[in-house]
């Protein structure tokens, strides 16, 4: 995200303000929380580090301004069945992969890496065998090994696709799978992620 000095930056102002509620660990933990209970399971705890990798910006009228919240967080999060997530969230980096936002899975029988629109797995049986030898170079594509997921064509938006969901529930009166109750528990996600990077320790999340 630029700074805003040489080129215009992406987004206002207040996102870079603590006081005016923006923050990292505030935009994205409460996204991260029910990315993760629905997918896996219930976040259980968090270990996080935010941080302020630029300390100044500049705002909408070209003024520089000093940069109070977090333009980054690291988690580490501890999901119920045992399931280990690791997210790192950043305002200060440059992207090289092939969507703004992708996940990596791994499990025993194959992983997966899913962005907003495309997908791409590693069943085990078909998994290389690769042998690190640092005295010469890999001469393996590790990308080109991966099998490409056609797209869902009905639904290339997963935001639409939740967005018509909710309305279809509205609209025939019966309860939506995002409620208040979704909405606490990622705020609650939130408060243990800044009190955990504050106190530089794990916070464990109990049952809401």
């Amino acid at each position: 995200m630029f700074e805003g000095d040489i080129i215009p930056a992406q987004r206002p102002s207040w996102n870079y303000r603590a006081e005016d509620g923006g923050g990292m660990v505030l935009d994205m933990f409460c996204h991260w929380n029910y990315v993760l209970e629905n997918l896996f399971g219930r976040v259980e705890a968090v270990t996080a580090k935010a941080v302020t990798h630029i300390p100044e910006r500049w705002d909408e009228n070209g003024n520089v301004y000093t940069a109070t919240a977090d333009d980054a967080a690291y988690g580490i999060f501890e999901l119920s069945g045992g399931i280990i997530a690791q997210i790192n969230s950043s305002w200060a980096v440059r992207v090289d992969r092939g969507e703004l936002v992708e996940f990596q899975v791994d499990g025993t029988h194959g992983s997966a890496v899913a962005g907003l629109f495309g997908c791409r797995i590693q069943p085990r049986a078909q998994t290389p065998k690769p042998v690190w030898n640092p005295d010469i170079p890999t001469d393996q594509d590790f990308r080109g090994q991966w099998e490409q997921i056609p797209d869902l064509e009905e639904y290339p938006n997963g935001f639409r696709a939740q967005w018509e969901q909710f309305l279809r529930d509205v609209h025939a009166g019966r309860p939506h799978g995002y409620d208040l109750a979704a909405g606490v528990r990622g705020l609650r996600l939130v408060e243990a992620g800044l009190q955990s990077s504050a106190e530089g320790r794990r916070v464990e999340i109990g049952q809401l």
